[in-house]
């Protein structure tokens, strides 16, 4: 679908996991550079049905080869992210955590670079992984909370079971959290994964606001 906001045309698409979106707006280049708005708010409440409150705002530098993730919290209330490169490149990976989901334990990918600042909305309840593609990438996070360290979560990102198709022509370096992070199938068995129920009532919540503000 695309949508048009002022000068600016944005894209999106829903990607294979219910409610992961990808955007892609509209970069106007020209002798000194480039223009782009890689978050437009209107664009958001098209693709999603609700508006993106956003707590905190991240950013992460990460040399080539590097892992970030699989990190998720708990519902309620959970973290959303609209997530975008805005240097370098890098593979960004959602995965589908939240138990009784029909695509449970499926992944699915997009590849984000500041050539194109395309973004990534993940709902709260997906699993986010990344890994950078070139030396200084930087990603940046709009977060639909604020960081709770005792509500986030790991699940390891080289797990076997989860079938994540990283570059074979990588070193991969990940961060001692995310190494002695547990399997998919641990943090199943450890009932830390959020379920599909509570991320729905959720969701409805976020849709239910802007009907309540457009009434």
């Amino acid at each position: 679908m695309e949508r048009w906001l002022g000068c600016n045309t944005v894209q999106f698409r829903e990607l294979a996991i219910p409610g992961v979106i990808e955007f892609t707006p509209r970069v106007f280049p020209d002798a000194r550079g480039q223009f782009v708005a890689p978050f437009q708010q209107g664009a958001f409440v098209d693709a999603t049905g609700h508006r993106l409150q956003v707590a905190q705002s991240n950013q992460s530098n990460s040399r080539r080869g590097v892992i970030r993730g699989v990190h998720f919290s708990d519902v309620p209330p959970g973290q959303g992210k609209y997530v975008h490169c805005s240097r370098g490149a890098l593979l960004d990976v959602a995965i589908d955590v939240r138990v009784g989901s029909p695509t449970f334990g499926h992944w699915a990918s997009a590849l984000l670079d500041a050539e194109t600042s395309r973004a990534v909305y993940l709902p709260e309840g997906v699993g986010h992984a990344f890994v950078a593609l070139a030396d200084d990438t930087v990603m940046t996070y709009l977060c639909s909370t604020g960081y709770t360290p005792a509500a986030e979560h790991t699940v390891h990102p080289l797990d076997p079971a989860l079938g994540i198709p990283w570059p074979a022509d990588l070193e991969l370096v990940l961060s001692d959290k995310d190494r002695a992070a547990p399997t998919f199938a641990e943090a199943a068995t450890a009932a830390i994964l959020p379920k599909w129920a509570d991320c729905q009532a959720r969701y409805a919540e976020h849709r239910a606001a802007v009907s309540h503000s457009a009434g």
